[in-house]
């Protein structure tokens, strides 16, 4: 007898119910995908016990008849595909045909579901189905209201391993939470709920704009720590497939190009998280997690946050179905764009356009505590959170929206796009005035735009002046002590003169003439067998930043100018700073980032040091610098370079206002 067999149906379902179905979260995903899919315009979220309990999520969507709701649950049963074409040109959330069979295989499921039709709306003729563990229990008609309505109890039920490995109530909670307040965001123009128990965690009626949605939810001071990203480009041919030259007859036209848009909000240089759980990208309104666009984000801060640290995104890229493969994974969080270098080029321009505009100045906050509690404004009636129970119990795995800069412990936000949304105090549905935008094109960083025409709308109103600052001193002898009629500053003397020093080289290193000095005497140098690969891949980058250098024995380099302002006796360990750099984990960066690192480290080797006194000529010739540099805020490796105390914060230190 052989030793091959075909899995039972229930052992299949529940295979397939682990690829889809990991927590919770999972479960809310699926469902709310599916209600978007129907056209629902009003989506209420209940979850008992972080979601193990209960998950009930109603919609006011299309509903299904009463064949429909019956075949809804076989595998691979779906409306919005029908043969293989259609994978290439995917315009819905769910595809696959499996969340439900999935769901029911691993939960006790109830399914209420009723077509719109009826002269009375609460009395359609409808179809209530229950099952456990994939079993069908019952089916009967019912009078329901038009939409649908799915509660899962007892999630895991029958898998008690996977059930162990569920956190705990607050954390499945604050996935949950922070799952439905991202799809709230992603949809201004619908109405959410989320409650828990008892507790409303999110009550966010219809609004015009994302930017009102933020400011419904989050408030107005996390809306102000944010910048708007706008932007759009043309793609090539929209992605569809072309017959070959030889089949194209003499009235062949090509398909017409498709535009690829981006939207949305990054965060200033101030705030910094220490992980990407708070860069949250929607392609096609569709909420993934992709590499080539983190990256892309992550070049953007270049030379403006340290490496180590992230930002706050919240980015939504819209194109043509046919542009993008969302096929690729069960749980539709991956895809793959057909243009990846176009993607990732605009989307770094365009967010590096933003902040360079903005220019935006760190400062002296007092910190802001989180309010875990339904709207106040929206919700009239609804109590709050209490300090006991379920709600106590998420608060301090939810709210936490403090934002925290490692080189900035004074300084702290309420911002957070990985928690639970906070309360807005008074009345939250008042509409946000619109700023006016202008229309620019943007150049990427070498000179042209990234894969074709990019307008980017940016605001016109300009960030705080720096050109004003009036030096009164120094702290010991390290930082600038300055003045203006809006506030104090303090400047890291090193860093501002590197930010001035960095971007002066980039310019003459873009003009094929950077500032060298020759030596006396040819400085030889020793590498290890690693640097002095690494210097036979580099050298003719480094002659353009400046270095003259050739091999001189076996491995040993003689260097015989170096650039501008680089003191002979910090030379050896640039080069060696440098070598090692790029031999390690930077091995196999492009040229432009590799110009960029080395633009840094001269920078910072040829910068002002701290402990030293500086005349009040210097200071004001150094703030005059920095006030024309694009990015005054960071140095080239992320610190920062000015704080500012404004005078309203003075004042109410003083206890003035």
């Amino acid at each position: 007898m052989g030793r091959i067999h075909v899995l039972p149906d229930r052992v299949a379902n529940q295979i397939a119910a682990g690829e889809v179905v990991e927590r919770p979260a999972s479960v809310v995903k699926e469902l709310l995908e599916n209600a978007l899919d129907a056209g629902a315009r009003r989506i209420k979220i209940q979850v008992e016990a972080g979601g193990k309990k209960l998950i009930q999520i109603s919609d006011d969507g299309c509903g299904m008849v009463h064949d429909d709701a019956l075949l809804a649950f076989e595998r691979h049963a779906t409306s919005k595909i029908k043969d293989a074409d259609d994978l290439l040109n995917i315009a819905t959330l769910g595809f696959r045909g499996e969340a439900l069979p999935s769901i029911a295989a691993v939960s006790r499921m109830v399914l209420e579901t009723a077509q719109p039709g009826a002269a009375v709306p609460h009395e359609q003729i409808g179809t209530r189905i229950e099952l456990a563990g994939g079993k069908m229990l019952r089916v009967e008609e019912a009078g329901l209201p038009a939409g649908t309505s799915v509660t899962v109890r007892d999630l895991f039920f029958n898998v008690p391993a996977r059930k162990k490995f569920l956190k705990a109530e607050s954390t499945e909670l604050s996935h949950v939470a922070s799952l439905v307040t991202h799809y709230a965001l992603a949809h201004p123009e619908m109405h959410f709920e989320l409650h828990s128990a008892s507790n409303a965690m999110l009550m966010a009626p219809p609004v015009a704009t994302h930017a009102e949605r933020i400011f419904q939810i989050f408030g107005k001071e996390t809306l102000d720590e944010l910048l708007p990203v706008a932007a759009h480009t043309q793609l090539e041919h929209a992605g569809l497939p072309q017959p070959p030259p030889w089949k194209r007859g003499e009235d062949y036209q090509p398909p017409p190009p498709g535009e690829l848009r981006l939207h949305g909000f990054v965060s200033k240089p101030e705030i910094q998280k220490l992980n990407r759980n708070s860069i949250f990208i929607f392609v096609n309104q569709r909420l993934i997690r992709d590499r080539l666009v983190q990256h892309a984000i992550t070049e953007a801060y270049r030379n403006i946050l340290p490496s180590a640290v992230y930002p706050v995104v919240l980015l939504f890229l819209e194109m043509p179905g046919a542009e993008v493969d969302v096929n690729v994974h069960p749980s539709k969080t991956e895809v793959r764009f057909r243009q990846q270098t176009l993607v990732h080029d605009f989307v770094r321009d365009t967010v590096r356009a933003a902040l360079l505009k903005a220019r935006p100045t760190p400062g002296f906050l007092q910190e802001i505590t989180a309010q875990p509690r339904a709207t106040p404004g929206l919700t009239p009636g609804v109590r709050e959170w209490g300090n006991a129970g379920e709600g106590a119990r998420a608060t301090a795995a939810i709210a936490d929206f403090a934002l925290r800069a490692p080189e900035l412990p004074a300084v702290s936000r309420a911002l957070d796009f990985a928690g639970a949304p906070i309360a807005v105090e008074g009345n939250a549905a008042v509409a946000l005035a619109p700023r006016a935008a202008v229309a620019q094109p943007v150049l990427s960083r070498n000179g042209g735009h990234c894969g074709g025409a990019i307008f980017a709308e940016t605001e016109s109103e300009g960030p705080a002046s720096l050109e004003n600052l009036r030096p009164l001193g120094q702290v010991r002898n390290s930082f600038i002590v300055a003045a203006d009629g809006g506030g104090l500053w303090i400047i890291d003397q090193h860093v501002a003169h590197e930010r001035v020093l960095f971007e002066r080289v980039l310019r003459q290193r873009a003009r094929g003439a950077v500032e060298t000095q020759a030596l006396l005497l040819p400085l030889v140098i020793e590498l290890t067998p690693a640097q002095q690969a690494v210097f036979a891949e580099i050298g003719e980058e480094l002659a353009r930043n400046g270095f003259e250098a050739e091999p001189f024995g076996a491995r040993t380099l003689a260097v015989k100018a170096a650039a501008a302002g680089v003191e002979a006796a910090n030379l050896e360990r640039l080069l060696h700073e440098i070598l090692d750099h790029v031999g390690g984990e930077e091995q196999g960066m492009n040229l432009e980032k590799l110009g960029g690192e080395i633009a840094a480290s001269i920078a910072c080797h040829a910068a002002i040091k701290v402990n030293m006194p500086l005349e009040q000529n210097k200071m004001e010739w150094l703030l005059r610098e920095l006030a024309k540099t694009e990015c005054p805020m960071t140095c080239p490796h992320g610190r920062p370079v000015l704080l500012r105390y404004s005078l309203r914060e003075i004042e109410r230190a003083f206890k003035r206002v």
